[in-house]
């Protein structure tokens, strides 16, 4: 990455994290695949996603964060196992954690369980650091429609209901897949869902 494409990237990182704290939603590639995204904490930015989406409130969520220490933010325990696993692991892994907390109505499931994935890619993990809170992160799509895996692929539908498009890789062709999933079971066990 050049200079100028680096500024760029800073540039996109503050303006997107000053919408999101205005409680607005974006649309944004993440480590998988482009996602709309707003504060994990915010009520209203995550209703706002609801309706983008077309779907119930019932359903869950994903959250994005930048470090295995945000993720104690959110869940009411870790299990060290765990921890382990999300920093070795060398792909995209969401672990999906018993007893949220501290996040907006919506977000984690009935059960109060959360899928949170750890990104390491430098535009999300700058923006959650940014922001200093956790992201939502749900595929840029309507319920029910086909994921897309590439910007061109998302639907006008979907461009022009977010507040904001974040304006990086909207030529870059993610060869990436859906991350694999695990949930955690009871002392520290855990089920693939997803692999």
């Amino acid at each position: 990455m050049d200079n100028s494409q680096h500024e760029h990237m800073l540039a996109e990182i503050e303006k997107t994290a000053s919408i999101l704290r205005q409680g607005g939603t974006i649309l944004y590639p993440t480590d998988t695949i482009w996602g709309i995204g707003c504060d994990a904490t915010n009520q209203k930015a995550v209703e706002k996603i609801y309706k983008i989406k077309q779907r119930v409130l019932d359903k869950s969520l994903l959250i994005l964060v930048d470090s295995v220490q945000r993720i104690y933010n959110y869940v009411t325990y870790v299990d060290p196992l765990i921890e382990d696993l999300v920093q070795s692991f060398d792909r995209p892994l969401t672990v999906i954690y018993p007893n949220a907390k501290n996040l907006a109505k919506g977000v984690a499931a009935a059960d109060r369980s959360i899928g949170i994935r750890m990104v390491r890619d430098e535009f999300c993990r700058q923006l959650i650091g940014k922001l200093d809170k956790a992201i939502v992160s749900t595929s840029a799509n309507i319920s029910g429609a086909a994921t897309p895996f590439r910007f061109q692929q998302i639907s006008e539908e979907v461009k022009v209901a977010v507040d904001y498009v974040v304006d990086l890789y909207h030529d870059k062709i993610s060869g990436l897949k859906p991350s694999r999933i695990i949930r955690i079971k009871d002392k520290g066990d855990f089920e693939v869902i997803r692999s």
